[in-house]
């Protein structure tokens, strides 16, 4: 599958970095990293099938979620190329190093490890959006008390509202919520030997546990791994001076 994407390039940069979005997230989200960086590269942001303006699907899981990120680099005529990844987008780009070992030269994962997990996190998030689908509602001020009666946290409904338009939802919330399982699954896969930095939120539990750090090292075994200091799950929009000065040194190791 092509997906939706914006991407900018002139005429002297010879890199493509391409950034891949988290759950009911959009290329948007880590615009704020691609702006930077333009200046030295070509970015590629994507929405991921299910997300944003890219087609929607039955199937979900990250073969074919690495596959369409591929399939779209193809389009470009992009053959090698450093991906940053936040999440669900830390899998997908991680599924790349897997299906694409020799074209992909530098890795960013964003507070995800290579594990299946079984915290069902998003319960009272896909509940959220569910009701706010069947309440026929149209304005983002609507949408917001009622997801209100399920979620505490302001800048995860503000977060969510970004994909909300005309009174739909932009990501397929059948779809995600019936893969969730596909979501939250890894298949282990053949270790990738090129040096890779992963970037953990203090705050966050995702890369915290000692079975993370040993899994990271089994399949990435020149992973370095970083600590951004208080910052939770989204650390470059809490930290982003911080996660640009990570990600900065490291694609400039040669």
């Amino acid at each position: 599958m092509q997906l939706h994407y914006q991407y900018h390039t002139q005429e002297a940069q010879t890199e493509t970095l391409v950034f891949i979005h988290g759950l009911f997230g959009s290329l948007s989200n880590l615009g704020m990293l691609a702006r930077v960086l333009q200046d030295q590269y070509a970015t590629l942001q994507i929405d991921l099938r299910n997300h944003g303006l890219s087609a929607h699907s039955d199937q979900h899981d990250y073969d074919v979620l690495a596959q369409d990120v591929l399939d779209t680099l193809n389009h470009l005529n992009i053959k090698n190329f450093h991906v940053i990844g936040h999440s669900m987008g830390g899998k997908v780009a991680m599924r790349l190093a897997d299906l694409a070992a020799e074209r992909l030269d530098k890795l960013v994962v964003l507070d995800i490890t290579p594990i299946a997990s079984r915290d069902y996190h998003h319960s009272e998030i896909f509940k959220a959006l569910i009701a706010v689908e069947q309440a026929n509602i149209t304005t983002r001020q609507q949408a917001t008390e009622i997801m209100q009666t399920f979620i505490d946290e302001p800048m995860v409904i503000q977060f969510l509202l970004k994909s909300f338009n005309k009174g739909q939802w932009l990501f397929n919330v059948l779809s995600l919520q019936n893969n969730y399982a596909n979501i939250l699954d890894w298949r282990q896969q053949a270790a990738w030997h090129k040096p890779i930095l992963f970037l953990r939120g203090e705050l966050s539990d995702y890369i915290a546990k000692p079975e993370h750090f040993m899994v990271i090292e089994q399949q990435f075994p020149q992973a370095r791994i970083s600590m951004i200091e208080d910052a939770g799950h989204w650390l470059h929009g809490e930290k982003p001076q911080q996660v640009l000065d990570e990600i900065q040194t490291y694609l400039a190791i040669q």
